[in-house]
């Protein structure tokens, strides 16, 4: 690459130090970066028309000047603003209700575009809450019928932003070099660099931009499922221990379990015992439903594994989870011989040491922990498999930590939150996949109700009685802290409001992650032997916790949560041979504006599809379609940059094809030493090399 495309952008044409310094809070530094730095959306002017030729329910733009800005209330806290806008020959109103901020946003003589379905009120058009572009006042409109619309940042307009990549554009990307060979472009039906470059940020229409988004999406993704691919290789030349499953083995721990295994339970044994049998290791995702028994599977293999002679680990991500895996083992394994041990940060000194030695000199089977375990100073004497449980709390690089140089242990992850298979197909596009797709006998149903303000007095007396029948809660709430800025309760909040009202006449326990260590596992403890009847708590209960006794459960501030993760909340109750009851706290719907272009509450549908069904799978797939992928590796921790412009749910098919075709590449070309693929094999390793722990490929 070009050490121009290098160039500071303080140093690009008509940017300078200021602006520059504006641009790189969008993670903008160089040419380069603002040569990718692709359009979010595009404004469709293909109907752009003079007022006169307006028609009415057709979705039409009108390009002037502002005229006039007014505003006025209509009563009740009700508001309207109204701009005018003049084409040079009539006039255009717009107006905005209910949004009085609206006025501080125009001006006279602002430049602009309104695009909505006119209306004809008179003898004048106007237009309600039109989408608006804002224009520079020298911004000539571009001859084509697709404006780019660029994410900003504060100082920054779109036109100040379309100006900059029609700089860089025009002045580098001549100097960018084509990654994809003749062949593979012609293989791939892909569009060539430079025109796709120029059409993505220019399009003249809606046809010229399909070939130039599907360029870079392709290229995207296909990149992204190469490292995938070649991670998935590499991992595979190691060598890792054989553990086959006996007919003595499998007897020996069948009669630790004190239960039937489901069918699905079953499938899933089978697929990790054929996996652990052979001299490559294991690298598999185990998802299953919340309350679908993946433990079970687990601590089946972790048996294995023991039985053989070799040490197991259970990575889990919170210390609250890692007692409670610990206390089900100890049950679980009261009439065996395995020798285990909890490790955490909360350990004292002494003890941390005691399990360190024993650990170094094979004299523990099992440790079970969080991140403690992959820290400085944990060396195993023999360690075969490894269980990582919530994978999506813990990163690539965590994964590999326990690996050696040239053997790996076996790895098991498990996940209790369903992946939609567009996203397992990315965050685990390395791992083989099994699900559990039953919940176990016995598991009782969970009643959820959307509760609104008229309706809470009656849900508290219903909580009141559940607990006086013997049972436990949970109260779960979104903050640590009050804030200024969110309307959702805080944990304090909540906990004092409930001691001194509804809950007066019972015991409370308070838990939220950034209590001591000591102070956690005591709240917990004293909940789980009953000493506290209600548990006020943040998500830090969302994982794993296992309480048979809580059958009742309130949500604040459930707007702050996606589907998936209230569904793990959920998880929490019906445990037992109790039924569960979740009431999810919420706002009554906003009334109507006859006068506004009104639409259902995002935040309430999702609610309501949260209440209609308890199928975590169709839950996750909902919340994948209604808000899309977000952060597609979640946390920062995973270290994964974040996809410059494919969208996990619009290019479902690109993916499809991207994925198949990188498998095919890297089966033909396992290392990407071929002349023709060094220059994908160098931007893969750039882009995911040190994140997906690539680096030494080939």
């Amino acid at each position: 690459m070009d050490n121009k495309l290098f160039t500071p952008l303080q140093q690009v044409r008509g940017i300078g130090p200021e602006r520059a310094q504006r641009l790189q809070r969008l993670g903008l530094h160089t040419a380069s970066d603002l040569l990718f730095h692709f359009p979010r959306d595009y404004q469709d002017l293909s109907d752009e028309r003079p007022i006169v030729e307006l028609e009415e329910d057709k979705l039409q733009s009108v390009c002037g000047q502002v005229v006039e800005v007014a505003a006025r209330s209509t009563g009740f806290g009700k508001s309207r603003v109204q701009v005018l806008l003049s084409d040079g020959t009539h006039l255009l109103k717009a107006l905005w209700f209910n949004q009085p901020f609206m006025q501080r946003r125009f001006h006279q003589g602002q430049r602009l575009i309104f695009s909505a379905k006119p209306s004809l009120r008179g003898s004048t058009w106007q237009m309600s809450h039109p989408q608006i572009t804002w224009l520079g006042d020298d911004e000539q409109r571009l001859a084509g019928s697709l404006l780019p619309i660029y994410a900003l940042t504060e100082g920054i307009s779109q036109y100040h932003m379309r100006r900059f990549v029609q700089t860089v554009v025009e002045d580098y990307a001549a100097l960018l070099e084509e990654v994809f060979p003749p062949a593979l472009l012609t293989q791939y039906e892909l569009l060539s660099l430079q025109p796709a470059l120029a059409s993505i940020h220019q399009p003249v229409d809606s046809q010229a931009l399909l070939p130039a988004r599907r360029r870079f999406v392709f290229q995207e993704l296909f990149v992204l499922q190469l490292a995938l691919s070649i991670r998935r290789n590499s991992f595979q030349q190691l060598a890792a221990p054989e553990l086959p499953t006996t007919a003595k083995i499998n007897a020996r721990i069948r009669r630790l379990l004190p239960f039937e295994l489901t069918a699905s339970q079953e499938e899933s044994i089978d697929e990790v015992s054929a996996d652990m049998a052979l001299d490559r290791p294991m690298n598999r995702l185990l998802q299953g439903d919340v309350g679908s028994g993946k433990t079970v599977v687990a601590l089946y293999a972790m048996l294995v594994a023991v039985a053989h002679g070799w040490q197991t680990v259970l990575m889990v991500p919170t210390e609250i989870l890692a007692r409670q895996h610990a206390r089900t083992l100890h049950h679980l394994l009261e009439a065996s011989r395995v020798r285990y041990a909890l490790l955490t940060g909360g350990l004292a000194t002494a003890e941390r040491r005691k399990v360190l030695d024993d650990l170094a000199a094979s004299q523990l089977d099992m440790v079970i922990g969080t991140q403690a375990i992959i820290q400085d100073g944990v060396t195993f004497g023999k360690l075969g498999l490894v269980v990582i449980d919530e994978q999506h709390k813990f990163g690539v690089r965590q994964r590999a930590a326990l690996r050696e140089d040239d053997r790996s242990p076996h790895t098991l992850v498990m996940t209790a939150t369903p992946i939609p298979r567009t996203m397992s197909m990315t965050m685990f596009g390395d791992l083989d996949v099994s699900t559990l797709s039953e919940l176990p006998q016995g598991r009782q149903p969970v009643n959820t109700y959307l509760v609104t303000p008229e309706k809470q007095a009656h849900w508290w007396a219903f909580v009141r009685d559940r607990l006086r029948e013997g049972r436990q809660a949970y109260v779960v709430v979104p903050l640590v802290d009050e804030s200024e800025t969110i309307n959702a309760p805080s944990v304090a909040e909540a906990f004092e409001q409930l001691t001194n009202g509804e809950l007066a006449d019972f015991r409370l326990g308070l838990l939220h992650g950034r209590m001591p260590s000591s102070e956690k596992d005591q709240t917990m403890i004293d909940f789980v032997e009953g000493r506290t009847q209600v548990l006020v708590s943040t998500t830090v209960i969302e994982v794993g916790v296992d309480v048979a006794n809580a059958t009742v459960m309130t949500v604040a501030g459930a707007e702050r949560f996606g589907l998936s993760q209230l569904h793990q909340l959920r998880g929490r109750i019906g445990r037992g041979s109790h039924p569960g009851f979740c009431g999810v706290l919420v706002d009554a719907p906003a009334e109507s504006d006859e006068d506004a272009n009104t639409s259902p509450d995002p935040a309430r549908t999702r609610l309501e599809s949260f209440a209609a069904t308890t199928d975590g799978f169709v839950l996750a797939e909902l919340d994948f379609e209604l808000r899309g992928p977000g952060d597609l590796f979640g946390t920062q921790q995973h270290g994964m940059p974040p996809l410059r412009i494919a969208n996990l749910l619009r290019d479902r098919d690109v993916l499809n094809e991207a994925r198949r075709e990188a498998q095919l590449l890297v089966a033909a070309d396992p290392g990407l030493k071929h002349a023709d693929h060094t220059k994908l094999r160098s931007q893969m390793l750039k882009r995911y090399g040190q994140a997906l722990d690539i680096s030494d490929v080939g």
